[in-house]
This record gives C-alpha cells, sequence and structure tokens, in this order.
C-alpha cells in the first residue's frame, strides 16, 4: 500500500456517530438554510492519518508516494477530489447547535472503529 499527499494539503475527516448527532442535534434546533460544516477538530494530511492507522492496526508503515507519482494512478474523480485543499471550521455546530463531538479528531475516532468493528 501507498500513501501520499501533495504538500500543505489537509483534509477534514468526521466519525459517522458524530454527523448522526450533528443531524439529530439539527432537527432539534431547526435552522432551515443554514450550512453546518460536519467536521472534526484536526484537518490533516492523508498521509499522517493513513500511518496513524497503520499503526493501530499494528501494521508496516504504507510506502510514501509523491503527488506525481500517485496522480497518474488516479480516476479522474479520485484526481479531481485530491487535487484540492478545503479548510472548513466547525465552530457553527458547536456554538449554534450546542453539540459536542464523541470523537473530536481521527485519534479518538479510528480506535473507537477498530474496537467496534472487532
Amino acid at each position: 500500500s501507498k500513501a501520499g499527499s501533495k504538500r500543505g494539503q489537509i483534509f477534514s475527516r468526521i466519525h459517522v456517530d458524530d454527523i448522526v448527532g450533528v443531524l439529530l442535534a439539527s432537527i432539534e434546533k431547526p435552522n432551515p438554510g443554514r450550512v453546518y460544516n460536519v467536521v472534526d477538530d484536526e484537518p490533516e494530511a492523508n498521509y499522517v492519518v493513513t500511518e496513524y492507522a497503520y499503526n493501530l492496526l499494528k501494521l508496516p508503515s504504507p510506502q510514501k508516494q509523491t503527488w506525481e507519482d500517485a496522480k497518474n494512478t488516479m480516476s479522474a474523480m479520485s484526481l479531481s477530489f485530491f487535487s484540492e485543499t478545503k479548510r472548513v471550521a466547525n465552530h457553527r455546530i458547536k456554538e449554534e447547535l450546542g453539540y459536542r463531538l464523541l470523537y473530536p479528531t481521527y485519534r479518538e475516532g479510528f480506535p473507537a472503529q477498530i474496537k467496534e468493528e472487532n
């Protein structure tokens, strides 16, 4: 397996339980038309998160791959997705909906997911 990303590129993630929690909170406090960024507290480079997951699973770290090498093997859809970086904030889900993330970062979310699947 290979992991890589463009320099400075980060992604936000979110645990499915937090997606459900935010949806329920928004139903309890409806604000039609309001947009909420449902993301965790710590956007991070893909290779950092991938290495963390491999370590949790006690697997050898994936081979690092340059962006130039990686993009030559990607589908058009993947290339489009991985070509961009968007920083988003989740403060509205906390301030307006009063939601507290169950898994504020991938460091809490991945172990919970592994535990749930085992």
